[in-house]
């Protein structure tokens, strides 16, 4: 097969690649610069997609002994990625940048991309794997399933893509023991990334810090943060740079009456209120999403699954039915509490490691 590797400038990504080599595929090395300020250069492990990443792709598919290119998707990434995480955290929601960079650029204009230039898939070094399902009646279905490393598993980033995106995608570490092994394959293939620290933090926020990055895009709002009954108990620069469960950075005037921390239950942007109260007040039962992305068949009527609503939380049992004519949102219930749900979160749903579906969280209730 004709293959595309996305190189991060990372060691999961060249190890990715160069098992795509090994298993005999064409491959074909590809950097997405994703930064419109490519003279910022970034060291260590915060932040990616920088000067420093692009050389270290480079250097890696020399090493492989595959052609290498840089495509410029900054403008598409600044549109799509960072606009919506402006607009939901404007909106009073919480947006995870990881799913749609994925959803908008890896798995939508780096797939449309590599399609109209001929190539077969796509392999990244996410850490998931896909397993090919024969039925009785010949038919084949592609199943995305947790990585063999829980510790690494990116399935829930990855469940936005759908099953026609999963069907040109490879992920080589999907099976790999852990990250170390991977680090010492590095080490043993010659790759200079094998000792490169893991990016983390959101890409496009190089400093980390998410509030003044907020701030400066959307401007300083003063407001009120309020108790559960109303009274006001602290004043705030933005609604739009607190999400629900949040604890610290609250800088209240008054101690809660019962002396015990108070959490951001509640964010109101029609008001730009911040309302905060008990941890009790963060547990929900029942979820509701839309934008729904199956892996099987969905159902009106109700199927066990297991519910995850942070890249690494732990999922809960739950049960989960399809709503609307497209089956395009959904309805979930608990079977034990979940804390600290916020509109625009990703909803992930499993059956053990298979992926059923995913979808954008709307509201909780309590």
């Amino acid at each position: 097969m004709r293959v595309l590797a996305a190189l991060s400038g990372g060691v999961d990504s060249a190890v990715a690649a160069a098992r795509a080599v090994d298993a005999g595929h064409d491959v074909v090395g590809v950097h997405m610069a994703l930064s419109r300020e490519r003279a910022e250069y970034r060291t260590g492990s915060r932040g990616c997609c920088s000067i420093e990443d692009a050389g270290d792709a480079r250097r890696a598919a020399d090493v492989l002994g595959i052609p290498y290119y840089v495509w410029d998707l900054s403008e598409r990434f600044e549109d799509t990625v960072v606009a919506d995480f402006l607009a939901e955290y404007a909106a009073g929601r919480t947006p995870n940048p990881c799913v749609r960079c994925n959803e908008h650029i890896k798995f939508a204009a780096l797939l449309d991309r590599a399609a109209a230039l001929g190539f077969d898939a796509v392999c990244t070094g996410h850490y998931a794997r896909i397993e090919t399902v024969v039925g009785a009646d010949g038919a084949v279905t592609r199943e995305l399933h947790r990585a063999r490393d829980a510790a690494k598993d990116q399935s829930y980033v990855l469940a936005v893509m759908g099953t026609d995106r999963l069907a040109r995608s490879m992920f080589p570490l999907g099976d790999a023991p852990s990250k170390d092994a991977v680090r010492a394959e590095a080490r043993e293939r010659g790759l200079g990334v094998s000792a490169k620290p893991d990016s983390y933090d959101i890409c496009f926020v190089a400093d980390g810090d998410t509030q003044g990055f907020l701030r400066e895009r959307l401007g300083a709002r003063a407001g009120d943060v309020v108790d559960a009954d109303g009274t006001v108990v602290g004043r705030h620069d933005g609604a739009y740079a607190f999400t629900v469960g949040q604890r610290r950075g609250l800088h209240l005037d008054r101690p809660g009456p019962d002396g015990r921390p108070r959490y951001v239950v509640e964010v109101r942007p029609s008001t730009n209120t911040v309302v905060v109260g008990a941890a009790e007040l963060l547990t929900v039962t029942r979820v509701a999403g839309d934008r729904a992305v199956w892996f099987v068949p969905p159902s009106p009527q109700r199927l066990a699954c297991e519910a995850q609503v942070r890249a690494h939380g732990a999922p809960v049992p739950a049960r989960v039915r399809a709503l609307g004519p497209a089956h395009d949102a959904v309805e979930v219930e608990l079977a034990t509490g979940l804390r600290g749900v916020a509109a625009g979160q990703s909803l992930v749903l499993y059956d053990g490691t298979r992926v059923l579906a995913q979808a954008t969280v709307t509201g909780a209730e309590r």
